[in-house]
């Protein structure tokens, strides 16, 4: 029985390997529809899938988020099994028409045989998208802290300084290095230069910078090492996120640098790794205090000096604009040099505050430095020095309003990136530009005087033009200046209070009260403060402001609240307000704003309780400027509210905020809100950001109004717009129809446009939504449309066949950035034209000559990136260049543009099979040779597959 049972199951496994095949061979002649049918419907499923990756990596890249190698490998694999079908739907149609009565076995059989092979593929990758948890992780953020830096000037001290920390960093017994040395001599451009030179020794797998300052915050200092590593935090406590933290840095080579530490900080409370168990982590900080070094058991301790009598005079004299021939006036020059004590950020500020002063003056600072008020402080006397030195180039600033401007800077915590239109908006309710025409005009001067600061090194740059930050020795100064009874400020932000600082009477007689970067948890009932012009507050989310707090400030004229609950019922009495600042504020009793008459700046931001701005915000006859940025439940605006603010110069919405725009057939708020016709009553208009959610919200005829300033989006364009003031004139269009727009609308916004988006516009045919039309009502010349034009992208548009038609010339003329993506007709990207070769008669420079970036993916019929002649083009300033997936491109360059590119760096091709050369041989009509020199001299990175 047993051996009967085992030859049963021997035959049964023969028939099923026989008969299995057989019936899928049966199938292949004779069930060609269900194959065709399977592989359609598994095209469509992947298709679908696809679109869903794409959507969700396009998200991520807005993020700044780094895409999974697995993910981009399964969107390239799809993208190319999708359009590697086409031949074989060809072939399946023809089977189709063809052979439909007497069909033609064998080659039906290849098809259905082909089709199941192809549908097994799709499939597979269908599943096997099914496998990523998640689509991207966040990069790190990019060092700019250790890119080479102009101010480092290398002494002799910080010379030996700069190799006793490379020594002790490559010292496998050392763990823990302490810089010390005073206040603005150099310690942090010194440590900066020696994370610069670590990355580039490659002797860390990563460096890191945090700065500690006066009064440490653990989160913020979690958080700025978080940023440079690309870390998330999902947890709440400082515990858990030390945890985490320690858990990433833990067993790597590492560097962290710990900046302006002034106290002991407990590391492993911030999630630092440290000592014999983690030899691989390094820490580097800075100090004014060589105890500090001693406490934080610092195994090497690195003093940087004072610049030597000869180095000092040699910087102060750079600065100060002094040469050799000068002989009289070196005299006296160098007892000011001598003055500074040979500490950097005092020579540099006396000298450039002393530049191109006359004898006299020269001697009158010197004898100021001997004589300073700082003098008497109980200070060190390098301190008293430090402080005399930069008080002196405080006097120097020319004009009043430059030194307010300066003394606000003081406002802000230490180490803040400070906003310069936060500035602004303090300034105008200040009063500091009383005179000024407008808010732009007041935002002008602040950024000139924010230029006069930096130029004499008073208040530094940063990342970003929006931001500026003061130097800690900088900002001692200037609240020393501040406290004083001329200016009556009250400075204490940043130091993470929760209780109110001090008795009431403290503040009677002061004007200006700062206390930001807190967490007040308590307020006084009321604040008896009748000389008090600006206060600024932060408190915990949960603190209801008193009723009676603002009772005994009568004379406020700006007010900046963080957090919070106030009710508006509470600033009935001050009626000189002129700027009030509310930022994720619970705001309650909103109609009492129409008491602030005098009201010229009004801001919302981030205040989540707001579904609806009260109709007597439209009494607010002075109001210059509403901000109503990132308040996402805000759904209606009254009618006419808008239209009745004659004086507003600013509306500041956003693409989070108010999307509700009516007009008549609109939708079923019909009547209930705000129209876009009415900014057509404000005369004064300059700056508008808003969102526009559908083009049926836009009233026939509508025109927006000449702006200086403009974020606009149209449709359902994915959020690119910054959270804050818009700084330029952008437009971005997405998900609509070019056809149901009237062009009308927008002709006054292109002769500025900066940046121009496009993504999904159906009916586009190039960059301008309809030239004919908007001409035709005379609105403007062309000859305006599109000068200022900087940045293009468009995206997913497949009716585009030319992007930059020969006739928009003038567009290309400050050109920089082009990125152009998955756009299924675009032949050319640019076309020129005989009639361009009179440019150089006009004395104009060669198109295209600013453009930087050119970046070109996914279009399946691009011919040629440039038509035409192009004698008269350059891509001088073009640095970056890529393509991918331009399945029709023969060719890149012609011989003249090849040799104008003289500062390209990168250029990625990828997948352009049709490309026989870089460089076609000729140029237009006339045959150019092509230089055997020819080169590209700063090409640092290239790819070709």
């Amino acid at each position: 029985m047993a051996i009967e049972s085992v030859g049963e199951s021997i035959v049964s496994k023969i028939a099923e390997l026989l008969v299995e095949p057989a019936i899928r061979q049966f199938r292949y002649m004779f069930c060609f529809n269900n194959f065709v049918q399977e592989f359609n419907e598994q095209k469509k499923n992947l298709a679908l899938t696809l679109d869903r990756l794409q959507k969700a990596v396009e998200v991520a890249e807005r993020n700044a988020e780094e895409i999974e190698k697995d993910v981009n490998k399964w969107l390239e694999d799809a993208n190319n099994e999708i359009k590697g079908v086409n031949p074989l739907e060809n072939e399946t149609g023809k089977n189709g028409k063809c052979f439909t009565w007497c069909p033609n076995w064998i080659r039906q059989f290849k098809l259905s045989k082909a089709l199941a092979k192809k549908t097994e593929t799709l499939r597979n990758l269908e599943e096997n998208s099914k496998k990523f948890p998640t689509v991207s992780h966040k990069a790190p953020l990019q060092d700019i802290e250790f890119l080479p830096s102009k101010g480092f000037t290398p002494s002799e001290s910080s010379k030996e300084a700069f190799e006793q920390i490379m020594k002790a960093l490559k010292d496998d017994s050392v763990n823990m290095i302490g810089l010390y040395g005073m206040g603005g001599v150099g310690k942090t451009t010194l440590v900066k230069e020696v994370g610069r030179r670590a990355k580039e020794l490659r002797l860390f797998d990563e460096v890191l910078i945090a700065t500690v300052s006066q009064n440490p915050n653990v989160t913020d200092i979690q958080d700025q090492m978080a940023d440079s590593l690309g870390l998330r935090f999902d947890e709440k406590s400082k515990k858990g996120r030390a945890d985490r933290l320690w858990q990433r840095l833990q067993g790597k080579k590492i560097l962290i640098i710990v900046d302006d530490v002034w106290r002991v900080i407990n590391l492993e409370e911030i999630g630092i790794p440290f000592g014999d168990a983690h030899r691989g982590c390094k820490i580097l900080l800075t100090t004014r205090l060589k105890d500090i070094c001693s406490y934080m058991e610092c195994q090497q301790k690195v003093l940087l000096s004072l610049l030597s009598e000869n180095e000092a005079w040699a910087l102060f004299k750079i600065n100060a604009g002094l040469h050799d021939e000068d002989s009289t006036l070196n005299t006296v020059a160098k007892k000011v040099a001598r003055e500074c004590k040979g500490l950097p950020i005092a020579l540099v500020t006396v000298g450039r505050a002393l530049r191109d002063k006359s004898a006299v003056e020269w001697e009158v600072a010197s004898k100021e430095l001997k004589n300073s008020q700082f003098q008497h402080m109980e200070q060190i006397d390098e301190q008293k020095n430090a402080y005399a030195c930069l008080k002196l180039s405080y006097d120097y600033l020319k004009h009043e309003k430059t030194k307010l401007c300066f003394l606000l800077c003081c406002l802000f915590p230490e180490d803040y990136n400070i906003p310069i239109e936060d500035l602004t908006r303090y300034a105008v309710g200040y009063g500091l530009h009383q005179d000024a025409e407008s808010i732009e005009d007041a935002r002008e001067r602040v950024y000139v005087e924010i230029k006069t600061l930096k130029a004499c090194c008073m208040l530094l740059g940063t990342r970003r033009e929006e931001y500026v930050k003061m130097h800690d020795l900088v900002r001692d100064v200037a609240i020393q200046i501040a406290s004083s009874e001329k200016y009556g400020f009250v400075v204490k932000a940043g130091f993470g209070l929760k209780e109110w600082p001090m008795s009431n009477k403290s503040f009677e007689g002061c004007t200006v009260v700062s206390l930001m970067g807190n967490k007040l948890a308590e307020l006084p009932e009321q604040l008896v403060c009748p000389q008090l012009k600006v206060l600024l507050l932060e408190l915990d989310d949960d603190l209801n402001v008193p009723e009676r707090f603002f009772e005994g400030m009568k004379a406020i004229e700006v007010l900046s609240l963080h957090g919070g609950c106030l009710s508006l019922q509470s600033l009935e009495l001050s009626t000189n307000l002129q700027t009030l600042l509310l930022r994720r504020c619970e705001c309650k009793d909103l109609n009492w704003l129409r008491k602030l008459q005098r009201l010229k700046i009004l801001v919302f931001m981030w205040c989540d309780s707001i579904e609806e701005l009260p109709d007597e915000i439209g009494e607010l006859k002075e109001l210059r400027l509403l901000d109503v940025t990132g308040c996402e439940l805000l759904r209606r605006i009254p009618v006419n509210l808008i239209a009745r603010l004659k004086k507003l110069e600013e509306l500041l919405i956003g693409d989070e905020s108010f999307k509700g725009w009516d007009v008549v057939g609109c939708d079923s708020t019909e009547g209930m809100n705000a129209s876009l016709t009415e900014l057509s009553s404000l005369s004064h208009l300059a700056v508008l950001s808003l969102k526009i959610p559908k083009v049926e919200c836009i009233p026939r005829d509508f025109v927006f109004p000449r702006l200086l300033k403009y974020d606009i989006v149209l449709g359902d364009w994915y959020s690119e717009l910054d959270k804050e003031y818009p700084t330029s004139t952008r437009l971005y269009l997405g998900d609509i129809s070019a056809t149901s727009l009237n062009a009308k609308t927008f002709e006054q916004l292109f002769p500025t446009v900066s940046h121009i988006c496009f993504w999904r516009v159906k009916g586009l045919r190039n960059i301008v939504l309809s030239s004919d039309q908007m001409t035709s009502h005379g609105h403007g010349s062309q000859k305006d449309f599109l000068q200022r034009l900087e940045y293009v992208k468009v995206k997913e548009c497949g009716d585009i066949r030319t992007l930059f038609p020969a006739k928009w010339r003038q567009a290309l003329k400050n050109l920089r950035r082009v990125k152009t993506y998955d756009c299924k007709s675009l032949e050319e990207v640019f076309e020129f034209d005989e009639a361009e070769e009179g440019i150089n008669e006009e004395k104009e420079l060669p198109l295209l000559s600013s453009l930087t970036t050119l970046q070109l993916k996914d279009l399946p019929e691009l011919k040629c990136i440039w038509k035409g002649p192009t004698r008269h083009v350059s891509l001088q300033s073009l640095i970056y260049l890529e393509l991918l997936s331009l399945n029709k491109l023969t060719f890149i360059f012609t011989p003249s543009l090849a040799q104008s590119l003289i500062h390209l760096e990168t250029l990625q091709i990828k997948q352009c099979d049709e490309l026989k050369r870089l460089i076609r041989e000729q140029d237009g009509g006339d045959r150019e040779i092509i230089p055997e020199s020819l080169r590209f001299p700063e090409l640092q990175n290239s790819l070709y597959r």
